[in-house]
């Protein structure tokens, strides 16, 4: 008997895999989380939303476009929430590419990106990263063609960790055509501590073709809420904003803009993060692996075929190897970062 095909395109998507199970969620580095409880006051907002669940959420998100609005300098129609700013990213790929399009990003980055292209019917041009693990734009500028509608830039990038630089992204647009959509992914801005890092905002009030990607799950720590948002022209925007009607709930909205209250509390957590990650860093060097400047809540060891096993090494410590590629450690609590440093310290 006979069942409904999905779509060519669909039916290719391999599925998303997410980070591998742990022991416990201390010890669990495969997922770029914050190893701390809600910013304070977020919980008892998010629980009293919860005694309205019978209602449903504000489709148009006023009250947190409103805010963002006004610390981003941005108007209200500027901006585009969704479940985590990989949903925006899926319908501004959406959106702007479809079958006979080409979308050029580099690769290796988000996992996401070649997922969020193929279910559009687009084709993936992926860019290789440089030997430093940074973007290659020169050669992202120079694969672009007259099938190209989107390029994807991820700063810091995902699970590298460098940045792009102010300076280098500004020169990438200039030859980027005007009608390409440029989608710079800042999951990540509020570990940078470069002072060269590119801006996505920036960029965005000097060119048009921006669309910039931001997340209240990694600093803020509600990646279980799952709430993100675009930020970009009107016109994009505007069809960005197409969605399901209702997605975002009120409770993700409430905790989002109670989190935003609780900035000084977010920044010294990051801080210490920033710190560990630098600590965790070093440390590896010393011990012999390659390690990348983060710029992130995570290490990158380009080990490539060995990636499974050096995984495994730090067990019972989950950690996210990317097979024939390397191993993507988050930075969690003290105790979790010892074990996999001292998993890890014999070297290579």
């Amino acid at each position: 008997m006979s069942t409904p095909a999905p779509r060519p395109a669909i039916a290719a998507v391999p599925p998303y895999r997410p980070g591998r199970p742990a022991v416990s969620d201390d010890l669990k580095l495969s997922s770029n989380e914050l190893p701390f409880a809600p910013l304070p006051g977020v919980l008892a907002t998010a629980t009293q939303m919860l005694g309205r669940m019978n209602r449903y959420p504000d489709a148009g998100v006023t009250a947190l476009y409103d805010l963002l609005a006004t610390e981003l300098e941005v108007e209200p129609d500027q901006l585009g929430a969704g479940t985590g700013s990989v949903d925006v990213l899926y319908r501004a790929v959406a959106a702007f590419a479809g079958p006979g399009d080409e979308v050029v990003l580099p690769w290796r980055s988000f996992e996401a990106y070649p997922l969020a292209i193929a279910v559009t019917g687009a084709t993936a041009v992926p860019v290789p990263l440089q030997p430093d693990a940074t973007h290659d734009l020169d050669a992202m500028a120079a694969a672009i063609t007259d099938r190209t509608t989107v390029v994807l830039v991820c700063t810091p990038n995902n699970p590298t960790g460098p940045v792009v630089t102010a300076a280098d992204l500004e020169a990438f647009l200039d030859r980027v055509p005007s009608h390409v959509l440029v989608l710079v992914d800042e999951a990540y801005a509020e570990f940078v501590r470069d002072p060269s890092a590119a801006s996505g905002l920036d960029a965005l009030r000097t060119h048009d073709n921006v669309l910039v990607l931001r997340t209240f799950s990694k600093a803020y720590g509600l990646a279980g809420l799952r709430i993100g948002y675009g930020v970009g022209s009107r016109d994009v925007m505007q069809a960005v904003r197409v969605a399901v009607p209702f997605g975002v709930s009120d409770v993700a909205q409430a905790a989002a803009i109670a989190s935003l209250g609780e900035r000084d509390a977010m920044r010294a957590r990051v801080d210490a993060v920033v710190a560990e990650r630098d600590r965790v860093a070093a440390r590896l060097r010393e011990a012999g692996w390659e390690v990348p400047v983060s710029e992130t809540n995570f290490v990158w060891l380009p080990v490539g075929e060995r990636a499974l096993d050096v995984a495994a090494r730090c067990e019972p410590v989950s950690v996210r190897p990317f097979a024939g590629e390397g191993v993507r450690v988050t930075i969690g609590d003290t105790a979790a970062n010892d074990l996999v440093l001292a998993a890890l310290a014999d070297g290579r």
